[in-house]
Parts: structure tokens; C-alpha cells; sequence
């Protein structure tokens, strides 16, 4: 399969330099691409290597305008990692068969679910009783939807999905746990993409909640009651804890962890693997990285971390006048 030049701009828009004619067969990265195929560099960073690229037509940005047509043909975008990521969505519409619409003959869905005829229940996934999924969403392979939880229109899911499974609710009592049942559900909006085996836990009361636009990657926990506002992404294995809320826009980097309760502002961004302690309620770009250590003699020296920089500053201060006052 290929696709003209003249095709894709036509398609996405861009400015080409080069001829429409010339065909791609297919997408690489900058450093593998050959002369058939399109890339595309979006950090000045990597200057050299486009330089030394051997792919057919790189997709650049302004800046980078004037070395890409001196080396070959490229379009000239606004964004190009956005312009790559529209490409790679026009190739696989012409690479792949439209998406498919109803039931896998493996699939469970009760009588009860509510399933709208442009989705697709694919094979060996359950829908319970009350469920809702919207139009022209995709429920990979083994994706379970719980009772009564609700799902927006054009969402994907990926394998092995659970939506609605019990909140982790349990009474300490002599005797040992009293389970707390989780009688809330899950509201997912519409344009969610949650990846392979993640799981969104349904609520103890009210239910747990996904805005529009939300991205989660494979393997996170999203506990009971939390909310997460539009279009915020998480990367793997982030666990966010019960009744915590995040804001629109955020980000939060993989195998980080947002405790209970806690609050994020929009547009609040957290580096991977952090530990969210507190809530953060100006957006802003936040890390926490604490070595593992005896629990007392831990939040001793976290005490004194937090105060690092002041004492710098005082130290700073005292050597100064030491400084002076020694001085002839």
C-alpha cells in the first residue's frame, strides 16, 4: 500500500516541498527511515540527524524548514508531532479494514445492557446487566463492563479492561474485615482510551467518573469515587487511591501514585514515579523522589528536605558575612 505526498497534504494539510507524485509505503523513525518512507522531527535537538536521514520526506516545523529542503522533500507543519500522528491515522484507514459494528459471537452481553448498534463487543468480553455502551466505541478482547456502568461514544478499550469492579471497601473489626458494598457504578465520557488490563473500580456511593478526552495507558488503578477531568493522560502502572480528583489536562508519568482523598488543579503534571502526598492546586510540574526507609527516621529526614533550600539560602547568608567580616 501506498500513499502519494500529494495525497497526504491534501488529506492533513501542510506544506509540501517536493513533488506530489512521490509515493510512501510506508511511516519509520528519523534514523531508520528509508527513501520510501516518511518521517519526522520535532525538536531541533535532533538537527544532525536530520541531516543525515535517508528517508524519502520528513515532516518538520518552521524552523527546521530551510535544512529539510536542502536535504530532500519535506511538509512543513505547525506541529509535526501532531501532523505525524494525524499521518498515522490516515495510513491505518487506508492499511485496515473499517471498524467493525455489533456483537463477537463470544461475547456475554446480558439482556438488560444497553448496547448502541455502531459499537463493537469484541470476542469473549462480558457487558452486565445495565450497562451502557455508546456509539462507534470498541471493547477489545476479554473487556468486562460491570452493572449499570456507562460508557460514552467512540472510547476504546483494550484487552482485559474491567470496568466496575468492586472499590477495595472494608470495616476493620475484631474479628477481621467487613465488607463495605460498593453500590455506586462508573461514567466514562466520550473519546476515552483506556489500555490492555487496567482497571477502574466502581464507586462506594457515588460513582467514579472519567471526563471526555481521557487517556490511560495499560496496567493503572483507578480506585473508587476518584474523578478524572478531560482529556488528562496517565502512563503505565499509575495507581490513583479512592475519592482522590484530578483536574482537565493533566499528566501523570508511569508507576506514579496520587494517595486518597487529595486534590489536583488542572493542568498539574507529575514525573513519573512520584508520590503525590498533598493537594496540589496550582498547576505546575511536580516530583517527589524518597528513598525507602525506616517509616519514623523517613519522615524525619522528608521534614528536613523540605526545608533544604531555606537552610541553603541561610547558610549561604552566614557565609557571606563570614566572608566579609574576615575580609582586611
Amino acid at each position: 500500500m501506498t500513499l502519494s505526498l500529494g495525497a497526504i497534504v491534501d488529506a492533513l494539510g501542510g506544506e509540501l516541498h517536493g513533488e506530489r507524485t512521490q509515493q510512501i509505503h510506508g511511516l519509520s523513525t528519523l534514523a531508520l527511515a528509508g527513501p520510501g518512507q516518511l518521517s519526522f522531527i520535532a525538536n531541533e535537538r535532533y538537527r544532525q540527524q536530520l541531516a543525515d536521514s535517508a528517508a524519502g520526506c520528513i515532516i518538520v516545523g518552521p524552523p527546521l524548514a530551510a535544512a529539510a529542503q536542502a536535504r530532500g522533500a519535506c511538509i512543513v507543519a505547525e506541529s509535526p508531532y501532531v501532523y505525524y500522528a494525524r499521518v498515522t491515522q490516515l495510513w491505518k484507514r487506508h492499511t485496515s479494514p473499517g471498524r467493525p459494528a455489533g456483537v463477537h459471537p463470544s461475547a456475554v452481553v446480558h439482556p438488560g445492557a444497553q448496547v448502541d448498534p455502531q459499537a463493537w463487543i469484541g470476542p469473549l468480553c462480558v457487558v452486565e446487566q445495565g450497562a451502557r455502551i455508546g456509539p462507534g466505541t470498541v471493547l477489545h478482547s476479554r473487556v468486562t463492563v460491570g452493572e449499570n456502568c456507562r460508557i460514552g461514544a467512540r472510547c476504546i478499550l483494550h484487552a482485559g479492561v474491567v470496568i466496575g469492579a468492586d472499590g477495595f471497601g472494608f470495616a476493620p473489626t475484631p474479628e477481621g474485615w467487613e465488607k463495605i458494598e460498593q453500590l455506586g457504578a462508573v461514567q466514562i465520557g466520550d473519546d476515552v482510551e483506556i489500555g490492555a488490563n487496567t482497571c477502574i473500580d466502581r464507586g462506594a456511593l457515588a460513582d467514579t467518573v472519567l471526563e471526555d478526552g481521557v487517556k490511560l495507558d495499560n496496567l493503572i488503578q483507578i480506585g473508587h469515587n476518584v474523578r478524572v477531568g478531560r482529556h488528562t493522560a496517565m502512563a503505565a502502572c499509575v495507581g490513583v487511591a479512592g475519592s482522590a480528583t484530578i483536574g482537565a489536562h493533566c499528566t501523570i508519568g508511569g508507576a506514579a501514585v496520587v494517595l486518597g482523598h487529595l486534590q489536583l488543579a488542572d493542568r498539574v503534571h507529575i514525573s513519573a514515579a512520584s508520590v503525590v502526598t498533598r493537594s496540589l492546586l496550582q498547576p505546575g510540574h511536580y516530583s517527589g523522589f524518597f528513598p525507602i526507609d525506616d517509616n519514623d527516621r523517613w519522615e524525619k529526614n522528608a521534614a528536613v528536605l523540605k526545608r533544604l533550600h531555606d537552610l541553603r539560602t541561610r547558610l549561604q547568608t552566614l557565609e557571606k558575612r563570614s566572608n566579609q567580616s574576615t575580609s582586611p
